[in-house]
């Protein structure tokens, strides 16, 4: 993938965001737009520019999309992938907070669907 293209991508914050919780571990769509607090269009459309790019890679598992970070991707942009992890790592921890919470109490994307549907 053409490096512009790929500083583009990373070039917003959101983008950045999503990348940056994705190199904790492979999420779910519904799980980057709780953490998140983003519709499920703007995360498609951030996600969509990631996927394209080649930083992030999807699978679908039955009615779920998860990402995560391209192993091809970082294999192939060491220095950046190794950089985005050392200038990221005290960044957005309000993220990484409810990452963690996220995780301890084990949530699926089916109890954050109801959660989005009774706040609506």
């Amino acid at each position: 993938m053409d490096l512009v293209e790929i500083f583009k991508a990373l070039g917003d914050e959101t983008r950045i965001r999503i990348v940056n919780l994705l190199r904790k571990g492979e999420l779910c769509v519904c799980e980057l737009e709780s953490i998140l607090n983003i519709t499920q269009s703007n995360a498609s459309r951030h996600l969509n520019k990631l996927k394209q790019t080649g930083i992030i890679i999807y699978e679908k598992k039955a009615q779920w999309v998860y990402y995560k970070v391209d192993e091809k991707f970082i294999h192939q942009n060491t220095l950046l992938y190794e950089f985005l992890n050392e200038a990221l790592e005290n960044r957005y921890e309000e993220d990484i907070k409810k990452l963690a919470h996220y995780k301890e109490n084990t949530y699926t994307c089916e109890v954050l669907s109801l959660k989005r549907d009774d706040s609506q």
